[in-house]
């Protein structure tokens, strides 16, 4: 069995200690909390497993690393911290354990990510014989392997479209929707996710790593941004009212440019109410779903829709981007140290846990 910790537990980190428990090869060693409030609780509890897992959290990093886990599923976000995330994780790496996280962007695509963040995860693999997977929560997948997929199975490939379709209500941290993403906030607010240049360091190396993939190079990457204000005052489930004239839905395009043309395209449309920006895609059931579609001979486009969490589609779709990182531990710990991106980690079958709670 392969001692794992999973590192926060929030939206993410509470699929990840699902998918640790359920995986055959996996033993849930920790699980890091930051909040003192959390510390000492059992994992199966602060995961809503249903029945307690034996594993109390802690707030001591120093003590579980000095362990030695085999295996980080580093859970915290990156979003407003992305120096911490990264010193957390070189952290683990040093100490010899394999890393799989979804938080830190600029090593989506690992062959061209900043240097201030690969040379200090490569000094750390050198260092400690760790190892190093990072892929989206919003699901990587869905901007990788799986558009990747399909467009093998294209005789002419004019172009890959990848989109988010998505009710923001339903998204498990109203902070970030609120302040981030700036729904119902003043059409003259600047949320931090979308302000120029933002989204190409967020997505662009998922553009980039699927350009690869299909032996071409990008001219450029450009973005695109259209905001819609509410018509009429609105009330949500989980995140209260949103105000009329305020921001109610965003569409924006990172584009890949190839011979001119933008031929590989990452597309996010969220809204936080039906009735706003009804023009524009909609998920064809529930609060969202994930939609690639290859522009050629054939046409090809697919549509997933994962729920969980009492059918959740925003935790649906952190529980399969989790279900990628976790599933490719055990290859990670069989491979070379070093640090590795889609294109190296194979996608497998859930061998030893079908019929596993």
């Amino acid at each position: 069995m392969i001692s794992t910790v999973v590192w926060g537990t929030g939206n993410v980190g509470r699929a990840a200690i699902r998918a640790v428990e359920a995986h055959p090869m996996l033993d849930l060693a920790s699980v890091l909390v930051h909040s003192p409030g959390k510390a000492g609780r059992d994992a199966g509890d602060l995961c809503g497993l249903g029945r307690g897992l034996g594993v109390a959290a802690t707030d001591d990093v120093d003590a579980v690393l000095t362990a030695g886990p085999r295996a980080v599923v580093y859970a915290a976000s990156g979003d407003l911290r992305p120096d911490e995330a990264l010193a957390d994780v070189v952290r683990a790496i040093r100490n010899g354990a394999v890393v799989v996280t979804p938080s830190l962007y600029p090593l989506y695509d690992r062959h061209d990510a900043p240097p201030g963040f690969r040379e200090p995860v490569l000094a750390a693999v050198a260092h400690g014989g760790g190892s190093l997977f990072v892929s989206g929560v919003d699901p990587g997948w869905a901007n990788d392997v799986l558009p990747l997929l399909m467009s093998g199975l294209g005789t002419v490939v004019d172009g890959i479209r990848c989109q988010e379709i998505f009710d923001y209500s339903t998204y498990g941290q109203e902070e970030s929707v609120r302040s981030l993403v700036g729904m119902g906030q003043p059409m003259d607010y600047e949320p931090p996710m979308l302000a120029p240049s933002v989204p190409t360091m967020v997505w662009g190396g998922q553009l980039r790593l699927m350009a690869r993939a299909l032996g071409v190079g990008l001219d450029e990457i450009r973005e695109t941004l259209r905001r819609r204000a509410l018509d009429t005052t609105v009330s949500t489930r989980t995140m209260g009212v949103f105000e009329a004239g305020t921001q109610g839905a965003v569409r924006f395009e990172v584009q890949g440019f190839v011979d001119g043309e933008p031929r590989i395209v990452i597309e996010h449309i969220t809204r936080i109410h039906p009735s706003c920006a009804p023009d524009w895609p909609m998920p064809p059931d529930g609060d969202g779903a994930h939609r690639v579609i290859v522009e050629g001979r054939p046409r090809i486009e697919i549509t997933v829709a994962a729920t969980d969490e009492d059918g959740n589609r925003s935790a649906g779709g952190n529980a399969t981007a989790v279900g990628r990182l976790v599933g490719a531990v055990d290859w990670l710990v069989d491979a070379e140290p070093g640090l590795y991106d889609a294109l190296d980690v194979p996608l497998r079958p859930a061998a030893g846990r079908l019929g596993r709670k």
